[in-house]
């Protein structure tokens, strides 16, 4: 579209373009037309047509503390501020009037000049605010490094500016975005003590592991800065700084800089969804006011989260989001963003106790379409500063549109969670037995996405794992997770879990769409839950770590588990599965537990079946000659090794196939699944 049309045109274009992707949203093409044309509208609002929308994104450059021209320059955005002064060591954390900013024009900025050496490497700082009626200390809003007193618990700002600046070291690798393999990560809990691990310890002990493991994108949960560690990341307080937990800004920066020599992409957990409600620490009632960045009223709070929620409709929220967006990638390098609560975000009541049971959900009055606005803007920002940028929508409620492109009237995420898949294998789990397991509804749910979408697929994530929950492996083990897990036991529960464990997560990788996610520790089968130190469990971190150490005993059946893990990554790796055409189906037998599909010209062979094995099973196939590629009743998996790996196995004619006129002839021992490849003449 060129700049000849107007909004509306382009709107009602980019509609027509949308149904014809997704006929089910023709009858909601008046609220599909709506909101594209407000997107356009906002837009046009911020940049007035005389600058990008990128640029527009900049509130970084100019808000917060800057060396500039051999002065500082502070900058924030208070408009219910009587007056702002700066405090901090230099001050004795008292009001002084040469530290006192002055309003620069009618939107609420103010600003001050410092000569260079009144701020040092490391000095402490924060803002006092007066407003009428009442004052108080804040952290900056654009506060870049945010430090804890380890005696006291108090935040406070910190001046970042190293004698010598961090230099990179390595240029961004390139993936081919049909096929991430993401491996989910939080730095505090992935060292094997109690404590709180560090970037420094993450980049030395736990990055080697994921590149040999061959996952080829790394995702970082919890790197903006937030006062509760308990919260895992999830109530950030200030926007633009690096949990000072884990380390330095240079630290994070050499990790990052250590993945992308390794061939990761970095994708980070991006909070835009709400805010924690910390006052002198975060952005709340920061100016006075609770609603300079936030809902003014009941709107304003998330009463479930205990947190407060951005006012998406206002100019100056779209700045800082917007600038939010950019900073990251401009400063640390991020590959992109995963975007989390974006459920929370679309609709008024966050979506809490509703099913979406219809389009109909997706276009009532409950939708905020100002959080619609603002996240198509953010993936316009995130994907004009490069194309090659990652976004990830985690989505519960299923908003169609949201990971279709911009040009084709989505919002724009090139991926989105299916996040359904996760919760059909806990529910399988817990509420039926083995020989209930249901073939069809279990191949639905593993395929069930829009095609005109890219989807990441996982079996368990943090979500599936924390205090309460429990991880894949422990819900199917249970207590003898604890003392049957030698090499050398012969449990039958164990066996069970470990079996069903491989079958669980090779065939929601092998139907994946585009993508496929594991959390740290949860591929070779970690035990118990997360749960951060807290009140209620005596501020113990014996939860919040990862115990590696049982990977690595060769012992213990852990270990089997992880090279399962790396075979089946590889294997993904090698054809490549993710991102092509979708798994056909090629049987599915609920009585015999069987289902069979091609995929990369690979085919598939499950058996769910809890006490059933089976001789000469017929399975429908191209003609041709196979070889087994991959079983996962290898020995070196932790299976039987009841199936010849050299076997070579021909298609036989068949007039009863439904797609080929061809099968296979197989054995398939109980609780197996194998992979067999068509091989040349």
């Amino acid at each position: 579209m060129t700049n000849v049309f107007t909004n509306s045109e382009k709107a009602e274009y980019l509609t027509e373009i949308r149904i014809r992707k997704d006929p089910y949203s023709a009858p909601y093409q008046k609220a599909i037309a709506r909101r594209l044309l407000k997107i356009l509208t906002m837009e046009q609002r911020l940049t007035q047509s005389k600058m990008s929308l990128v640029d527009f994104a900049s509130g970084h450059e100019f808000f917060g503390l800057h060396f500039n021209g051999n002065e500082w320059i502070f900058r924030e955005w208070a408009p219910n501020a009587d007056a702002i002064y700066f405090i901090g060591e230099f001050t004795r954390w008292e009001e002084m009037q040469e530290f006192s900013l002055r309003p620069v024009g009618p939107g609420g900025t103010w600003e001050i000049h410092l000569p260079a050496d009144a701020l040092n490497h490391k000095s402490l700082y924060r803002l006092r605010i007066h407003w009428p009626g009442g004052m108080g200390d804040r952290i900056p809003a654009y506060a870049r490094r945010v430090v804890q007193d380890p005696v006291s618990g108090i935040f406070n700002a910190q001046v970042w500016r190293p004698p010598t600046p961090y230099m990179w070291k390595s240029r961004k690798p390139s993936q081919d975005l049909n096929g991430l393999l993401v491996y989910e990560a939080h730095v505090g809990m992935a060292q094997d003590y109690e404590g709180i691990g560090s970037f420094n310890e993450f980049q030395n002990k736990i990055l080697p592991w994921i590149v040999r493991a061959g996952y080829n994108t790394l995702q970082l949960m919890a790197i903006q800065e937030h006062p509760y560690y308990g919260s895992f990341g999830y109530h950030v307080s200030n926007f633009f700084a690096v949990s000072s937990r884990f380390g330095t800004p240079d630290e994070l920066k050499a990790l990052i800089d250590a993945a992308h020599q390794a061939g990761l992409l970095v994708v980070m957990d991006l909070i835009h969804s709400h805010a924690v409600k910390n006052e002198t620490e975060g952005i709340s009632r920061f100016d006075g006011s609770l609603y300079q960045y936030f809902h003014e009223g009941p709107r304003g709070d998330h009463l479930a989260w205990d947190s407060r929620c951005f006012d998406y409709g206002k100019t100056e929220v779209l700045h800082f989001l917007l600038s939010n967006c950019r900073f990251w990638l401009d400063e640390y390098r991020v590959d992109g963003f995963r975007f989390d609560g974006i459920t929370s975000m679309l609709y008024l009541n966050h979506g809490l106790e509703k099913a979406f049971t219809s389009y109909a959900d997706y276009y009532d009055e409950n939708v905020d379409e100002d959080a619609l606005v603002y996240l198509s803007l953010a993936n316009n920002v995130i994907h004009a500063v490069n194309p090659l940028k990652v976004t990830i929508a985690e989505d519960i409620s299923g908003m169609p549109g949201l990971a279709s492109p911009e040009n084709e009237g989505g919002i724009g995420f090139d991926f989105r969670f299916a996040m359904g898949v996760p919760d059909y294998w806990i529910k399988l789990v817990k509420e039926f037995r083995d020989e209930e397991w249901p073939m069809e509804t279990l191949w639905f749910e593993l395929n069930n996405r829009r095609q005109d979408e890219k989807t990441i697929s996982y079996c368990e994530s943090h979500d599936q794992a924390l205090v309460g929950d429990q991880t894949l492996l422990f819900r199917l083990i249970g207590q003898d997770i604890y003392d049957q897990m030698r090499i050398r036991d012969t449990s039958h529960n164990v066996d069970r879990g470990i079996a069903l464990h491989k079958l669980i997560r090779l065939i929601t990788l092998a139907t994946a769409g585009n993508g496929y996610l594991n959390f740290m520790g949860n591929e070779f089968g970690h035990p118990e839950w997360i749960d951060f130190p807290r009140e209620g469990n005596g501020w113990s971190y014996k939860f919040a770590r990862r115990q590696w150490h049982l990977l690595m005993n060769p012992d213990l059946k852990y270990q089997q588990l992880g090279q399962f893990d790396r075979d089946m990554i590889h294997m993904a790796k090698s054809y490549p599965l993710l991102g092509l055409k979708p798994s056909q189906l090629l049987h599915e037998h609920n009585d015999d537990k069987v289902i069979s599909f091609l995929r990369a010209g690979l085919v598939f062979v499950f058996n769910f079946h809890p006490n059933r094995s089976y001789v000469d099973y017929p399975v429908f196939a191209p003609a041709g000659k196979y070889r087994m590629i991959f079983n996962s009743d290898d020995s070196l998996y932790g299976g039987h090794d009841r199936l010849d790996k050299h076997q070579v196995h021909f298609t036989l004619p068949d007039e009863s196939g439904v797609y080929y006129r061809n099968r296979l002839s197989l054995y398939l021992p109980t609780r197996t699944a194998i992979i067999l490849k068509k091989q040349e003449d």
